[in-house]
């Protein structure tokens, strides 16, 4: 099928997810990827280590919020790609059809001993305007919905408690109500080389259409952070665009 054929029903399916049955078949083999992170020259399909998590976030296009994650000290390896959907395997066309179920993240990896996941929930939360539905910015459509993805049941407990927090705060400041999504059991697939690491690519177009409520996460239930405030000071959410205004290498500990 060609783009035009996929393109056929984005209209249809911009506002809501669509049906499991009508979803694209996808496909049985992985689409082909990178091998190693651009920036920080790891592996992005090595098994984790006994001190390693991983988890999957969605907070609208996935090549800004890669480079976010990527900066950030303890992080081993990101990896953009496509999950929280039905079709298996599927393309960067497909997904922005709509007809896959699938939102954009981005698969963080990181050292239990150098960074929390609290530390991963803070960036989320502040990099993006959760509450904004089928989209972000000017991004319309459920391939850009906010979701946080993991198997383990304490971090999707942390998770839970998080949005609990954040969403007193951003009601406190008159906004809606977080529409975030927090499961388990979605499978993550690889996006297209060119998307991994898109933003520190020679050739890459500076884009980020995240708008971030400029409110900052406060300490929640089981929230034990790692990297110290200076660490921060690297993401000010008041400037337009900050993720992509700041430099492409991984932010040194302070």
């Amino acid at each position: 099928m060609g783009v035009f054929g996929l393109f056929s029903d984005k209209a249809a399916t911009k506002a809501n997810l669509i049906a499991p049955e009508a979803a694209l078949p996808g496909r049985p083999n992985p689409i082909a990827t990178a091998e190693r992170h651009v920036v920080l020259g790891t592996a992005l399909k090595t098994p984790l280590s006994t001190s390693q998590q991983e988890a999957l976030f969605g907070c609208g296009c996935f090549w800004g919020a890669e480079k976010g994650f990527w900066r950030l000290p303890g992080v081993v390896t990101t990896a953009v790609g496509y999950a929280g959907g039905y079709s298996p395997n599927p393309s960067y066309e497909e997904v922005c059809s709509g007809r896959t179920g699938h939102t954009e993240v981005v698969r963080v990896v990181w050292d239990v001993n150098a960074i929390d996941f609290s530390d991963l929930l803070k960036l989320f939360w502040e990099c993006h305007d959760p509450t904004q539905g089928m989209g972000q910015g000017n991004d319309r459509g459920s391939q850009y919905r906010s979701a946080i993805y993991n198997e383990d049941p304490a971090l999707i407990a942390q998770a839970q408690a998080s949005r609990h927090h954040y969403q007193g705060q951003l009601k406190e400041a008159g906004m809606s109500e977080i529409t975030t999504e927090i499961a388990s059991g979605k499978p993550f697939y690889f996006a297209e080389t060119h998307h991994q690491q898109y933003l520190a690519r020679p050739g890459a177009r500076p884009y980020c259409s995240a708008q971030p409520s400029g409110i900052s996460l406060g300490t929640f239930a089981g929230a034990t952070y790692k990297l110290p405030a200076p660490i921060w000071k690297h993401y000010d959410w008041t400037i337009s665009h900050c993720i992509l205004r700041g430099d492409n290498s991984p932010i040194q500990g302070a």
